[in-house]
This record gives structure tokens, C-alpha cells and sequence, in this order.
């Protein structure tokens, strides 16, 4: 959305979608395809309602039926058809036959795109909202190779027609963005959500690349998905590469540690290992279906101020250099972090934890905005059979705390007493004692003014890469004069 100020009046200078449309279908240079399945052809229909669309459209089709989608785009071993590797096949396809099919020697100047979608809307029993995956790929250069955006959608309408008519929003603006805000990807994005609320749709994943695209980074994409209110959580896997969400918790036993991981340290691993353990011998948890996530909230990202993008992906980097998947999510508390695994999944969950975090979640404070306050809080927190397992502290008096000595508030110790005697929280007994001295705060400090002995207090490998890449400021300063 782009405002002005005129007087005292603001007037909004977002162009309209039919303007939108008719000002690609009024550049004589683009020209493409669309090829819409699921939801009907509801991009393509905006050009064609702007006028002037025949310049622009070579051809627009859809394959409801699936054996002639499956005689076109091949057959899915899954059997699925709203996935990303459907649309990836859809755009290979399309793109191929503009190729084949419009001549170079004819069109020299021509900047060839093709937009897909294919997608699921709300069913009759308005059990299931609909979601779907939605891309172009395009040229702004026809000496240039092609350029993909990717993104997925989840509706939030209870209509169909409605969210028919979101859909073909969404595809204009992103045709539009393509060609005239490619430059400014960030920008880019939240003009995704022109004339369209995010009460009406969820963008949970995207992906750029491309020629035009090669400095991007997507899981600062990611981030801004959640930074801007687009989506409340987002994933990227080991390689660093954005993944939908859904993809990988659907149906999967869930193991989460939350953490700031400024940077990642031994104690980090050892929590992790040893409530791997416990979580694979807990009755109906299957180590081949199961997931563990590091988790890191937007409230962490902003502890000290504005997120420092360059401190996000060095945390980011370390984790997915041991092998794990990270979570960005905007859940401060735990029990959304939980409803939100739970619209994925039935099967098991965990939370790895120290006890500063256990002590946090008994804190009413975090639940005043709901109308049954901690009590509402801990039934979706527990409702299912999760178990939280405990890493103990060691105080500064020496004190070793756990389960058993952990001081909540008094009113807060029948709550957790119910809790604790109903195997809920379990401790972590196979710790290993030397690393309880080891916190992120002391090895940070340590990694900023360049002193000694932070490097056997991170897991094999880290400290390496946060030397050879300058992470967390190391080397910024001189070292102290002997």
C-alpha cells in the first residue's frame, strides 16, 4: 500500500487490480501463459476484465480432471496435486512450450512468463479452509535466464467464492510484483497483500530465485513473513533452504527446544540429545516419525532492539551447520507453539526445556489477555499427553535445581504440583554435569571482547565457522595488550 499526505487527507496511491492488469496487459514486451488448477482460472480473469489482455496472453488453461492434469504434468507418486512439486512441474511444462512454441527470431523483445497455481478451497463440510501453492516464472531481461517466485497460501474465508476471488488477487499482485517490484523483493512482499487483509489469507512460505534474485537470501524472506504479520511461524531446513511447515510436521511425533542459541552451545546439544532419548522411549514415538525443532520467537530475534538481520542468520547458520531445523515463530507463549503443532499433527509431542523456562511458563502474566487465564492456557498447553523434559540449573550458590526444588509463585504450586505428580515434567537425569556452568550470554560476551576459552564451550564444529565468518562480532575489537 503506498500513501501520500494531501492537506490533512492521506490518499492512498496503491493502484487498483484492474490497473494492475491493464498495465501489464498494456506493455507490449510481456507475454505468457497461466495455467490455474483447483480454484478456477481467477488470475487470468483479472486481465482479462482489464482489456488489452490479448497482447499479453498466449494461452491460459486448466485440467481439473486428473488424468488429463496427469497426461499434462505426469503423475504424482503420491497422489497429491496442491504440492510445490506440482506447481515446479506445471511451471517446467508451460515454460517449455512458450519456448517451443513462440520463436525468438519473431519475438526479440518479448519477456516470456508463465504463472501458475494450483489449489484447494474450502470444502462443503467447511471443515478443511483450502490452501494452495502459487508461482511465476519470468524474464525482465529476454538475454536473461528465468526467475521463480514461490510461495504457498492457506485461506482463511468460510466461502469458497470468496476465497476464489483472494486467489485471483494474490496472482495479480504477485505478476505485478514480479515485473515492476522485483528489485525491491522485501517490498515485494508486503505488496502481496494489496486490496487484501490477513484475515482473508496466510503466506507461510516463499522462495526467489533466479538471476535477478541471486542476492537474496529466502530465510530473510522468511523472516519478514513473520515480522510483517503474513504468516505466525516459518521453517527452513538443514541446507538453509525455506520448507512449508506443514510439510514436514503432518502426522510426525514433534520434539521442540526453544532457545536464543546466541550462539549454540554444548548445553544446548546435551538438552537436546538426552530429550531425544526419553521423547524416542516414550510409548507410540516412532524415530523414523519424528521431527525435532529448534525454535527461536520473533521476541527473542528483538530482545536487544530492531532484529539485526546479520545475528539472525548466524544463529541460523550455526544450527543448520549441526543438522537441525529451525523454527521462526511469533509464539511467545508455549501453548500456542503447541496449538500450532497441534493443527498438523496428533501424534506425540515434547518440549525440551531449563528451568527458567518451566518457572516462566507458570507465570500469570503471560495470560492475561485470555479470558480463562493460566488455567486456559495449560489445558491447550496439556491437553494432549505432552511431557516437558527438564534440564536442570546449576545455581550460583551451587545448588543444583529441578524438578523437585524449582520455585514457582505461591499460588502457581497445587498447579504445578497436579502437573509434576501427573508425569508431565520429567528431569533429564543422564545430563552431563561438566557442561551446567555453560550459558550463550557468557560465551557471547567472551566471542565479543575476544577472550579466551569460549571455544570448548560450542559443539564441534561451531566454533570454527564463527571465526572463519566473523559471527556475533568476534575479531570486532583488538585483543586486549598482555
Amino acid at each position: 500500500m503506498e500513501i501520500t499526505l494531501k492537506g490533512d487527507k492521506e490518499i492512498d496511491l496503491t493502484p487498483t487490480i484492474k490497473q494492475k492488469a491493464l498495465r501489464i496487459n498494456l506493455n507490449a514486451d510481456i507475454y505468457g501463459t497461466f495455467a490455474e488448477i483447483g480454484a478456477g482460472q481467477e488470475t487470468v480473469r483479472q486481465f482479462f476484465r482489464a482489456g488489452g489482455a490479448s497482447g499479453t496472453i498466449a494461452k491460459a488453461m486448466s485440467a481439473y480432471d486428473k488424468d488429463f492434469s496427469d497426461s499434462i504434468y505426469g503423475v504424482e507418486k503420491d497422489g497429491r496435486y496442491v504440492t510445490e512439486d506440482r506447481l515446479k512441474k506445471m511451471l517446467d511444462h508451460e515454460m517449455d512450450l512458450i519456448e517451443k512454441r513462440l520463436s525468438r527470431q519473431k519475438h526479440p523483445n518479448k519477456l516470456f512468463f508463465t504463472f501458475a497455481n494450483t489449489v484447494t478451497t474450502i470444502d462443503f463440510a467447511k471443515q478443511y479452509k483450502g490452501h494452495g501453492w502459487v508461482g511465476i516464472r519470468f524474464q525482465i531481461d529476454p538475454k536473461q535466464g528465468y526467475n521463480d517466485i514461490i510461495l504457498h497460501c492457506r485461506f482463511k474465508e468460510n466461502d469458497a467464492r470468496l476465497q476464489q476471488e483472494t486467489l485471483g488477487i494474490l496472482g495479480t499482485n504477485l505478476i505485478y510484483g514480479a515485473f515492476y517490484k522485483y528489485n525491491v523483493p522485501k517490498s515485494l512482499l508486503k505488496y502481496l497483500y494489496d486490496h487484501l487483509s490477513k484475515d482473508q489469507l496466510e503466506i507461510d512460505t516463499v522462495n526467489f530465485s533466479g538471476p535477478v534474485f541471486e542476492q537474496v537470501d529466502n530465510r530473510l524472506m522468511s523472516l519478514q513473513l513473520v515480522k510483517n504479520g503474513m504468516t505466525d511461524a516459518v521453517m527452513f531446513s538443514p541446507e538453509g533452504i525455506n520448507v512449508l511447515p506443514a510439510a514436514q510436521l503432518y502426522k510426525k511425533n514433534i520434539l521442540a527446544l526453544r532457545g536464543s542459541f546466541r550462539p549454540v552451545t554444548k548445553v544446548n546439544i546435551d538438552l537436546y540429545k538426552n530429550a531425544l532419548d526419553m521423547f524416542e522411549s516414550e510409548n507410540r514415538v516412532d524415530r523414523e516419525a519424528t521431527e525435532v525443532i529448534f525454535e527461536i520467537t520473533l521476541s527473542n530475534l528483538k530482545s536487544e532492539g530492531e532484529i539485526d538481520e546479520a545475528d539472525f542468520l548466524s544463529r541460523a547458520d550455526l544450527l543448520c551447520s549441526l543438522g537441525h531445523k529451525v523454527l521462526i515463530s511469533n509464539f511467545k507463549e508455549y501453548y500456542r507453539l503447541v496449538e500450532y503443532f497441534s493443527s498438523y499433527t496428533k501424534q506425540r509431542m515434547g518440549l525440551a526445556m531449563g528451568v527458567n523456562n518451566l518457572v516462566e511458563i507458570f507465570d500469570e502474566k503471560y495470560y492475561r489477555q485470555l479470558s480463562g487465564g493460566i488455567l486456559e492456557a495449560f489445558g491447550k498447553l496439556f491437553f494432549k499427553d505432552l511431557k516437558v523434559y527438564l534440564y536442570p540449573l546449576l545455581e550460583d550458590n551451587n545448588i543444583l535445581t529441578d524438578s523437585n526444588n524449582l520455585k514457582v509463585h505461591p499460588r502457581m504450586k497445587e498447579l504445578y504440583k497436579f502437573f509434576k505428580e501427573n508425569g508431565r515434567v520429567v528431569d533429564i537425569k543422564t545430563y552431563d554435569p561438566a557442561l551446567l556452568g555453560i550459558f550463550s550470554r557468557d560465551v557471547l560476551h567472551k566471542i565479543n571482547n575476544n577472550e579466551e576459552g569460549w571455544e570448548e564451550q560450542v559443539p564441534e564444529g561451531i566454533a570454527e565457522l564463527i571465526k572463519l565468518r566473523k559471527l556475533f562480532g568476534w575479531a570486532s575489537v583488538e585483543p586486549a595488550s598482555v
